[in-house]
């Protein structure tokens, strides 16, 4: 543990995930995200991406050699708590994470299986992707797809909430782990997310739709948010309750930058 100047304890988690120039997502949100649900964050970047809330125009990854060091520095010196991984470009990326994971059951991971920026922009390889599925999935305490990715897994895109919801029952029966799928780019007035949990227990979060707010780094900060209360040793349910709550405070109390509003980080 570390404490602040205050002496209250600080638990710590690890952010796995490419950096954004922009700094709206990615490594740049998580750190923002565990500082605001009061989580000594940590990093090890698997990409360095040159990128803007508009659009990404270079990706290079990580050499994995590299990646390894930098895990194995922080977990050798910080007792962390737990890890989320986001952008891994390739298959001997996901491998890296999962080797260094090895033998570390007590540790909540959250696989937030990115595959393209809120741009479009190609994040990762099918590859990269197939090697998420087999290799980090039966390793995770959450996965946090969205609507793409969902398709991606499922092979059709969910529409409403019932379809969100069958989408999260298949997920399970799978892959034999938790799922958060994410129902923000769905139309409608409400936002809705499922959780299925690996003991075929579900329950449906809700929220009014923010309007006006740029999403860029959503899907980074929720994961991230959930990855920080279960790092202060919150049960599944409720870590993605408080998440929920402060991606939604950011969004209703925005920045301001470059004339348009962005999740503000508390």
């Amino acid at each position: 543990m570390i404490a602040d100047r205050n002496g209250k304890r600080l638990p710590v988690a690890l952010s796995v995930a490419g950096s954004d120039s922009g700094a709206g997502a990615g490594v740049q949100a998580d750190l923002l995200t565990f500082s605001g649900c009061e989580v000594f964050g940590t990093s090890a970047i698997s990409a360095l991406t040159a990128q803007n809330p508009d659009g990404v125009t270079d990706v290079h990854p990580t050499p994995p050699t590299n990646l390894a060091q930098q895990i194995s520095q922080v977990m050798d010196f910080f007792e962390v708590k737990g890890v989320k991984t986001g952008m891994l470009p390739s298959e001997e990326i996901v491998n890296v994470v999962r080797d260094c994971l090895a033998g570390t059951r007590e540790i909540s991971l959250v696989v937030d299986p990115v595959l393209a920026a809120t741009s479009g922009s190609k994040l990762a390889g099918d590859c990269a992707f197939e090697a998420m599925k087999s290799q980090l999935f039966p390793r995770a305490t959450l996965v946090t797809p969205n609507l793409d990715e969902t398709e991606a897994l499922t092979g059709e895109r969910p529409n409403n909430v019932d379809e969100l919801i069958e989408a999260a029952k298949i997920l399970v029966e799978k892959f034999q782990t938790s799922f958060l799928l994410k129902g923000g780019h769905m139309d409608g007035e409400n936002v809705y997310d499922i959780l299925a949990q690996k003991d075929g227990s579900l329950k449906t979060f809700s929220s009014p739709r923010v309007n006006n707010v740029d999403t860029h780094g959503s899907g980074c900060t929720l994961s991230a948010a959930i990855t920080a209360y279960l790092a202060r040793g919150e049960g599944l349910v409720e870590a993605v309750l408080q998440g929920r709550e402060y991606l939604l405070k950011g969004l209703k109390n925005p920045l301001q930058v470059g004339g348009r509003l962005f999740i503000k980080h508390n």
